[in-house]
C-alpha cells in the first residue's frame, strides 16, 4: 500500500509540475503578427551564415519567414515543424524538425542535411 501511494504522490507531483510549467513555456512563444528577423542558418561544422529576413506569425502556430523571394512557411505544433521552403510558387523543400523556443528565437533541425536554423524576432518598430 505504501508502495502504490508514493508512486501516486510521485505522478501527481509530477503532473502539478508540468501544469505549473505550461504557462512559462506558453509565454516564451511570441504574439501573433509581424516581425523584423535575423536568420542563421549552419549548415553541419560550417560557421553560421545570418541574413536578414521578414516573420509573420500566424494563428494557429504558423509562421512565415521571407528572404528575398524565398519564403519558409511553418506549422509549428507541440514540439515538431513541418517546413516548407517556397520559391515564388515553386516548392523548393519540405521537411519536419525539432523546434523549440528561447525567448524570441525559435531554433529548428533539419536533421537529413545536417542543418541548424534560428531565428531571431524583433517586433516591427522596436
Amino acid at each position: 500500500m505504501d508502495r502504490l501511494f508514493t508512486r501516486a504522490t510521485l505522478i501527481a507531483t509530477t503532473l502539478a509540475s508540468a501544469l505549473a510549467a505550461a504557462p512559462a513555456l506558453a509565454q516564451q512563444t511570441p504574439a501573433a503578427g509581424r516581425y523584423e528577423a535575423l536568420m542563421c542558418v549552419t549548415l553541419g561544422d560550417a560557421a553560421a551564415n545570418c541574413g536578414p529576413a521578414d516573420a509573420q506569425l500566424l494563428r494557429g502556430g504558423r509562421l512565415l519567414v521571407r528572404i528575398s523571394d524565398i519564403v519558409y512557411r511553418l506549422t509549428l505544433h507541440s514540439s515538431q515543424a513541418d517546413v516548407v521552403l517556397m520559391h515564388g510558387a515553386m516548392q523548393i523543400d519540405e521537411f519536419v524538425a525539432n523546434y523549440e523556443w528561447e525567448g524570441a528565437t525559435l531554433a529548428f533541425v533539419d536533421a537529413d542535411k545536417r542543418t541548424r536554423y534560428e531565428l531571431s524576432l524583433k517586433p516591427v518598430g522596436r
